[in-house]
């Protein structure tokens, strides 16, 4: 692990959210609105790889499109390159939203069947103008290689491919733009396992070289403990717990990540303990008072019901938002 990713950023990060909230209207309900995404702070840098990781719902996707530039954040800030992306002309904020490109999970419904793979790969270098005309097919061909896939394939169609091919094609798509970040929304899970250990050491080897940052959206926390350098722990649409990954997975600290961890490492979860998780999730149109977790926790007291915990230091790089671990 790179010992300078340690600590939690606090400068330089190449895509940051700053208490970026997101709300969705509801259809029929006048006024009413449900927040997916409530007050959450998240920073990727240079040559690290952050994992976000939760259960489905909780707001881990929606985070991935408002840092892809995709949605926009109903209050808080998307910087990009320490410059708030609101505070930009169209023109830049244009170029500054090439500098993050999204990996998505389906590889088989993100590629337009009609396109051929150059097509894929050079459609937004060549809307965007980033290499000569007469250089284009050469670009293609590097970001396939880069990927691992033989460029003579960039005349064949999506169909063609594999699932793993397809995803590679898909990252060489982002790549193609010459981004600063990657926003890879469960790259693997629609993969079968025998190809996702390739997809996984590619992005370990694009963040290896220290060109890139990665945010890398999982469910799975084995995949996350593998590629990832820094966690943070998502639960009905806040950060509960981040931590460099030794931290993480040694100290857990909060109880929603000790139970999460606790599941992972059981292939059979036993009825609901000290470590596990009661029940199911609220839905977030049902969030409790107090502390989001307390319906589910163990370890809850009278108090948790009263105030919403703040995300706060246990160490270094390490901030999680519970009472019990401020005792």
């Amino acid at each position: 692990m790179n010992a300078a990713l340690t600590a939690a950023p606090t400068g330089g990060a190449l895509a940051e959210l700053r208490a970026v909230s997101r709300v969705f209207a509801l259809p029929g309900r006048r006024g009413a609105g449900l927040t997916a995404v409530d007050g959450v702070d998240l920073a990727v840098r240079r040559g690290e790889m952050v994992g976000l990781v939760g259960e489905s719902g909780c707001g881990k996707s929606t985070v991935a499109r408002i840092m892809a530039g995709v949605l926009a954040p109903s209050t808080g800030t998307l910087r990009l390159g320490g410059r708030d992306l609101g505070s930009l002309t169209a023109a830049e904020a244009r170029a500054a939203q090439l500098r993050v490109q999204m990996v998505f999970q389906n590889p088989h419904a993100s590629l337009n069947p009609r396109f051929t793979v150059e097509e894929i790969v050079g459609e937004a270098v060549r809307f965007h103008r980033l290499v000569p005309r007469d250089a284009l097919a050469d670009h293609v061909a590097a970001q396939l290689l880069r990927v691992g896939l033989d460029p003579s394939l960039r005349h064949g169609h999506p169909h063609r491919f594999s699932g793993g091919q397809r995803q590679r094609i898909g990252i060489a798509r982002a790549l193609a733009v010459r981004p600063d970040v990657l926003v890879c929304d469960e790259p693997v899970t629609a993969l079968d396992v025998s190809v996702r250990a390739g997809i996984l050491n590619l992005f370990l080897d694009l963040r290896d070289h220290g060109e890139l940052g990665i945010l890398f959206i999982s469910h799975d926390l084995s995949v996350v403990g593998h590629v990832c350098d820094r966690v943070a722990v998502m639960y009905l649409g806040r950060v509960v717990e981040e931590a460099p990954i030794d931290a993480l997975f040694d100290a857990p600290r909060h109880p929603y990540t000790q139970a999460l961890l606790t599941d992972a490492n059981t292939p059979s979860p036993p009825a609901a303990g000290p470590e596990t998780i009661r029940a199911g999730a609220p839905a977030l149109s049902e969030r409790p008072s107090g502390c989001r977790f307390r319906p589910r926790c163990p370890a809850a007291r009278p108090d948790c019901a009263v105030r919403e915990p703040a995300l706060r230091p246990v160490g270094p790089g390490h901030r999680v938002a519970c009472l019990l671990a401020h005792l």
